[in-house]
Parts: structure tokens; sequence; C-alpha cells
């Protein structure tokens, strides 16, 4: 059965992205089929993964709009069974065209739905901020992962998140779960990054994965070269947290 995972946090620069890529990358690498969409204007998983989005003509934006053809969307990436659908700043534009039509809700599960026959997992990387686009994200999503920065201001805007799910439950009549809470640039050396972890572990209301991610420079330079930590530097501590996250994904199916 496929899984459609959303992973959102409404704070910018907590590894949204980051995971969205390297998650993904992993799971395509252990045998799973992946495909990753990228749904935020910023297009950042576009460009990680190598492609230029000023040069694009069709992205996710066409595709739920109805203006271009899945075929025409869908992009190979550097690793085998995983595909990418991209975005750039015309996704901006959906806001405001969504906005007055019916449903509006749910144009991406709709554009979702016909692409679950051929993957394992989908993965839907949200913008950080709790706008339209997001709520289409989670509404087309059967989970979602929240990325939770091991910082002094981490757990900021997380239960907005949380009441958000809850909304999108109960109005939308949807039955989205919490993958879990994922921890991120966690450093074991720095007093406050375990603090944040004990009371992330301690308080979040849902589960907590077991492996967190740590802060590492191969991570944060990656996207700059357009590549997924695996092929940049695939011995680095984040793509061996990343390959252990994988492989918890890949154990928690047994529970879904």
């Amino acid at each position: 059965m496929t899984r459609v995972i959303a992973i959102c946090n409404a704070k910018g620069g907590v590894g949204k992205t980051t995971t969205s890529i390297n998650l993904s990358t992993y799971l395509a690498v252990l045998g799973k089929k992946v495909l990753l969409i990228d749904f935020d204007p910023q297009a950042n998983a576009t460009s990680g993964l190598g492609i230029n989005p000023k040069e694009l003509n069709d992205t996710i934006y066409h595709g739920i709009l109805g203006y271009a053809g899945i075929e025409n969307l869908i992009k190979n990436t550097k690793i085998f069974n995983h595909h990418l659908i991209p975005a750039n700043q015309h996704l901006a534009g959906a806001l405001v065209e969504l906005v007055n039509l019916d449903e509006r809700e749910f144009f991406l599960k709709k554009f979702i739905n016909r692409l679950r026959p051929e993957y394992d997992y989908i993965f839907i990387d949200l913008p950080p901020s709790l706008s339209l686009l997001t709520i289409n994200g989670l509404a087309a999503a059967d989970e979602v992962l929240i990325p939770i920065q091991c910082e002094y201001y981490g757990l900021e805007g997380l239960g907005q998140l949380l009441e958000t799910v809850d909304m999108i439950n109960n109005n939308l009549n949807q039955n989205i779960k919490i993958a879990g809470a994922l921890l991120t640039m966690y450093d074991k050396r720095e007093k406050l990054s375990r603090e944040v972890a004990f009371e992330v572990r301690k308080h979040f209301p849902h589960s907590v994965f077991e492996n967190e991610i740590p802060r590492c420079v191969s991570l944060a330079e990656a996207p700059s070269f357009g590549k997924p930590i695996i092929l940049y530097n695939p011995g680095s501590s984040g793509a061996m947290a990343y390959e252990r996250l994988a492989r918890e994904i890949i154990i928690q199916e047994q529970s879904f």
C-alpha cells in the first residue's frame, strides 16, 4: 500500500527539505519506488536535486490546475526508482487561483490519487507556513512527518501545526496520522540540544523517531551541488543518519 507522507513544519530552517530529499532517496536505494513532490514555491527540493527551477516549463503548479499532463511532470533523478515532480515560483500563484474554487483544499489530493498505484512512497515537501498550499499538502497525505530543530525555538509553532492537522481531520473528513517527530540538527555535545531532545521525547503527544539527524556540514553543502547526501558524501554522519531513518520508516510499515 502506498504511503503518502507530508514533511511539514510551519517554522523554516528546521531541515524539512533536507529530510524530504535524503529520506526519499535512501528509501529508493533500499528498494522502494519513491516520488518526491516539491510543493514549496521556493523550490529548494527541486534545486537540491540538481534541477534549475527557472528552466522548467511544467511543474506541480501546472499539474494540480490541469495545465499539464502527469507524463510531462515526472523527472528522473540521479537515484534509480527515485522521481521528482518539481516546483518553481509559479506555485505561489496557485494561492490566488485556488482560493475561489470549489474543493480548493483537495486539488493536490486528487492529483496524487492518480499516482498512488505507481509508487511505494510519495513524499510532499511543504512550505514553511500554514497557507492553502500547506492545507492541500496535509489533506493529500496519509501521514505527517514533523522535523524539529534541536534549538531554543525548535518547538515554536508545533502546537499550531498539530491543531491544523486536527482541524483538517475533523472539518475535511480526513484521517491524517502523525508519522512522528524527527529531531534534526542534533549535537550531543551541546547541552541545549540534549535538553530539547529530552523535552520533545517526554512531551510530544505522538511518536518520536529513534534516530536523530545530527548537525552535519555535508548535509548543508550537498544542495549547493544539486546532490542528495548519498551522492555527495555517503560516509558522513548525516548520510548514515538518513539511512537509519529510512530503515526505521520501513519497519514502521507494519503498523499501518
